[in-house]
């Protein structure tokens, strides 16, 4: 009888081959680092649209297709659904969150509800331009006030949750900004939620170039916070 997985690696994909090719390896090195069975699925677009299931492959990962659409929150609801092990973290697959923080982020998910990979607190930084630094600020800011949020990187989607906790969800954000909408609807759903960020490194996109529209990008994000203040 094979061990059962206890985390789950899930990397939402689109048009992220090229990528994929330096970032699986650098995952593969540190999962017997976790000291628990581990699993890393990439949820790749439907149809797919490079060679990325042939990356997955050649690397042995699990590559699944995103269920319900191709957005961002369809990738991450097919995630949730699809992992097979009791703690999952989800990563981006352009390179910019750092695998080796994983390894730091397991050594506290037994004791909190979520684990945050932080950009904004002491040890943590980005590589970010100017502008995109001012914007997630203000992102960050803003949900921390609005809806009583009092962690430092709302926004950063690399975190590590108990995968019980995210299927009693219902999710029903489209885009980046279902990230706020898991963490908020996790602190509401559970007495007593405690977190923890832990210091983590936000690097520029390897290859290709990136999947966010700004304009989109905002709208979404003050669609978002109406939706969920009201539903407070």
């Amino acid at each position: 009888m094979s061990e059962e997985i206890f985390y789950s690696v899930v990397i939402p994909s689109y048009l992220e081959a090229r990528n994929l090719e330096v970032l699986l390896p650098r995952i593969l090195k540190i999962l017997p680092g976790l000291g628990k069975p581990s699993e890393v699925i990439v949820l790749d677009a439907n149809p797919t649209l490079d060679n990325t299931p042939v990356v997955c492959k050649s690397y042995g990962i699990r590559h699944e297709v995103r269920l319900g659409g191709n957005a961002y929150g369809d990738a991450v609801r097919t995630g949730i659904a699809t992992a097979r092990g009791r703690v999952v973290v989800f990563m981006d697959a352009d390179g910019s969150h750092n695998p080796e923080d994983i390894l730091v982020m397991a050594k506290h998910i037994e004791k909190v509800d979520v684990v945050i990979a932080s950009r904004y607190i002491d040890g943590g930084r980005t590589d970010n331009n100017l502008l995109l630094i001012i914007l997630s600020q203000i992102v960050n800011h803003t949900f921390r006030i609005v809806l009583g949020l009092s962690c430092k990187d709302v926004s950063n989607s690399f975190k590590m949750y108990h995968i019980d906790n995210l299927r009693s969800l219902t999710l029903t954000s489209m885009n980046f900004d279902i990230i706020e909408e898991i963490l908020y609807k996790t602190k509401r759903k559970n007495i007593g939620f405690q977190y923890i960020e832990v210091p983590a490194s936000f690097s520029k996109r390897m290859f290709g170039e990136s999947k966010r529209n700004l304009f989109l990008f905002a709208l979404g994000y003050l669609y978002t916070l109406i939706k969920l203040r009201l539903s407070a």
